[in-house]
């Protein structure tokens, strides 16, 4: 029997033990979510056996077409099926808290450091910005634009953003991709998905209603204070909610909601190039976020306040998505609406490519040579981020220093 066939080991198992194995992977996961779900593949599948081949694909699969960071809702989705909710939010917490926690020190240390040197690390952070982001646009493009419509979808969506940069114009744009997907995307099929054994509908509704009731609640509480605990959990509540095809796409919806009221853009780009040195989910760029712009008491809260909210409707639509699955996938434009939607999200990350990436962080030759370096390493040479990381910063440093800015 071929190690594929091999059952799943069914017998429970307790959050504690589901913790231990998350925050393994959370401290040793690097390269990104798609390389998350190897490492998932390997311990949860190979290793531990606590799933099936198929049963994995499957989650895999359907988290993939849903908003939200998709390594993550996989993770909380098999903890889910090992020990319950104690098992789901063990699983997330230990596979997010290492990430998190580094974040969070990063704000730490920028926000009590300054200096010449201290510019030249956090340049060098920014021009890794760019590569990683270069990188994700050129594989995004590749996997969710296979054809000329859906090229055209993502052309014209970066062109709205590149006209007019703000929040309403990037929901016009994914706006426009879903009908782009149902005039031009009828072909697009979903991957099949089937439910974990004891999928049930009851309460998954409920999940859908609390997701979409928060959505509209938060910026209405938040109105009274613009910058406190409250919009910032609206802020990155709604990002969560509308990030579609990966990761990285939390980028433009999160420029765009904090810069310039909250913070500017070379500490967000500073963040985010950090952010890819890390382990774990990229959605922890939200812990960074939330310190940096927090009253000098609170910066822990604030901290808590965004992680949580930018990953919460993530997590209640994958959980409710695994009973409803059956129901949804029968409505007939279900295909071409996510296609389109995909599509869209490949030109709103190339319009923030860009603009802030490139505009904040290339200023010379060296500069755009450095960057276009880092992008052959993690495309062409598969170098892992963290590598790349460590060249940019140590190049930025080393130019400084030549050229007397040391």
């Amino acid at each position: 029997m071929s190690r594929e066939d091999v059952p799943a080991a069914r017998e429970p198992a307790s959050a504690a033990e589901v913790f231990r194995v998350a925050l393994k992977l959370g401290l040793t996961s690097f390269g990104g979510p798609i390389a998350h779900l190897g490492y998932f593949a390997r311990t949860y599948v190979q290793e531990r056996r606590w799933l099936a081949d198929a049963e994995y694909s499957s989650l895999v699969g359907l988290c993939q077409l849903l908003p939200g960071p998709t390594s993550s809702q996989v993770g909380f989705l098999v903890g889910y099926r090992r020990a319950g909710w104690r098992g789901a939010l063990a699983a997330w917490v230990g596979f997010t808290l290492p990430s998190a926690l580094l974040m969070y020190g990063f704000a730490q240390f920028t926000s009590r450091t300054g200096g010449a040197a201290v510019r030249a690390v956090v340049h060098g952070l920014m021009l890794t910005a760019v590569a990683v982001v270069a990188q994700a646009v050129w594989s995004m493009a590749r996997s969710l634009c296979p054809d000329l419509q859906r090229a055209a979808i993502a052309l014209v969506a970066a062109a709205l953003l590149l006209l007019q940069e703000s929040a309403a114009m990037q929901f016009t744009a994914i706006g426009i991709g879903a009908i782009g997907g149902v005039l031009l995307c009828r072909r697009a099929a979903l991957p099949n998905f089937t439910p974990p054994a004891g999928a049930r509908l009851a309460g998954a509704w409920s999940m859908v209603a609390v997701c979409g009731g928060l959505l509209l609640a938060l910026p209405v509480l938040a109105a009274r204070a613009i910058h406190g605990p409250l919009a910032l959990t609206s802020l990155f509540y709604r990002a969560g909610a509308l990030v579609f095809g990966g990761g990285h796409v939390v980028l433009p919806l999160l420029r765009d909601a904090l810069v310039p009221g909250w913070v500017s853009d070379e500490t967000f780009v500073s963040g985010y190039g950090f952010a890819q040195g890390m382990p774990g989910p990229l959605f922890t760029f939200a812990a960074y976020l939330g310190a940096v712009t927090a009253p000098a008491h609170a910066s822990a809260a604030w901290a808590i306040l965004a992680l949580v909210a930018i990953f919460l409707p993530g997590l209640l639509l994958a959980t409710a998505a695994v009973s409803l699955w059956s129901r949804l996938a029968q409505a007939p434009a279900a295909a071409a609406i996510l296609a389109g939607i995909n599509a869209a999200v490949v030109g709103v990350l190339a319009a923030a490519l860009y603009n802030p990436v490139c505009t904040t962080a290339i200023h010379s030759g060296v500069d755009a040579a450095v960057a276009l370096a880092g992008v052959v390493l993690l495309q062409h040479w598969r170098v892992p981020p963290i590598l790349v990381v460590a060249l940019c910063v140590v190049v930025s440093v080393a130019f400084a220093a030549a050229t007397g800015r040391l």
